[in-house]
């Protein structure tokens, strides 16, 4: 994609999910050098389960980490996108992104399926997973199970295992990701231009970047260019820049184990104050908190 995309000429980024022959629901295995999907929505559901690799996720509104063992689900139409870290973009055969996701419509299972009253809880889950959901332990390791056995199967076998995928996630343990509400296709909202933005962005987030900056690469005014990116993420971009930054600040504290300021400063913040400010309003805890509570739960897996 250009670095300077016209606003007037880019079109929403739908994916056409393929689906052959013979199945009513997609589910494969990835593997490959690092995730490359742009901003984009689907029609269907999406369940993703990241075997490997890390980075920043982009959910409707929502920018956060994922890594090893990270689990969402997806409803309709909720744009999104996955983004490694740099080093997976430096061609090193060492490092690969791996993946199973599974995709599937409303419709799979036959058009009045879901409409039956014994599906009633599958209803409220799909109304409810507009929005994303995180899926916790320990459902997620029964249904990374379930998934690979529907990799192998056939036939009334798969519609079993899949059925049986949507029980456990009825019953996870979930957090909501977004408060952005999935789109209509038929909403005319340039979404294709943020692949652009949110890439310059996390290339330079550890930096100083301006209005005037950000809308000359975008090729718009400033006021142009506040008014649409509001538009498609419902938050400003200075904003989004800083939930960068504090996300990659928690990757800098527990991956890389930087001190506060080091991790601050890292991330783009030269001011310590209003980095301890930022973070805590995003994450909800101070940084040194974050960190120590990381740390214990991982000693409290490896105990366990």
């Amino acid at each position: 994609m250009s670095n300077n995309v016209k606003i007037s000429s880019v079109k929403p980024s739908f994916h056409k999910v393929p689906l052959r022959p013979g199945i009513s629901f997609s589910i494969r295995k990835d593997l490959r050098p690092y995730f490359d999907s742009v901003w984009h929505y689907h029609p269907e559901m999406e369940l993703h389960y990241t075997l490997k690799g890390k980075g920043i996720k982009f959910i409707g509104d929502n920018v956060s980490n994922f890594s090893d063992g990270d689990m969402i689900f997806l409803g309709p139409n909720l744009p999104h996108t996955w983004r490694c870290t740099e080093e997976f973009y430096q061609n090193d055969p060492s490092l690969h992104v791996e993946a199973l996701v599974l995709h599937f419509s409303q419709e799979c299972l036959g058009k009045d399926f879901f409409c039956i009253p014994e599906t009633a809880l599958i209803r409220e889950f799909f109304e409810a997973s507009k929005r994303g959901f995180s899926i916790k332990e320990p459902a997620k390791n029964v249904i990374v199970n379930l998934l690979y056995k529907t990799l192998k199967s056939e036939g009334i076998d798969r519609v079993i295992l899949m059925i049986h995928i949507l029980k456990e996630l009825i019953n996870a343990k979930k957090s909501r990701i977004s408060d952005f509400s999935n789109l209509s296709p038929n909403i005319d909202v340039k979404m294709s231009l943020f692949d652009s933005i949110y890439s310059y962005a996390l290339k330079n987030y550890n930096r100083e970047i301006s209005l005037d900056e950000i809308a000359n690469h975008a090729n718009m005014s400033v006021s142009s260019f506040c008014r649409t990116f509001k538009l498609i993420t419902k938050k400003t971009f200075m904003d989004f820049l800083i939930e960068i930054r504090v996300s990659n600040a928690c990757r800098y504290l527990l991956e890389e184990d930087l001190d506060i300021q080091g991790a601050a400063l890292q991330s783009g913040f030269n001011n310590l104050s209003n980095f301890y400010r930022q973070f805590k309003k995003i994450k909800g805890c101070t940084p040194l908190y974050y960190k120590k509570e990381y740390k214990k739960n991982l000693q409290h897996e490896i105990e366990y």
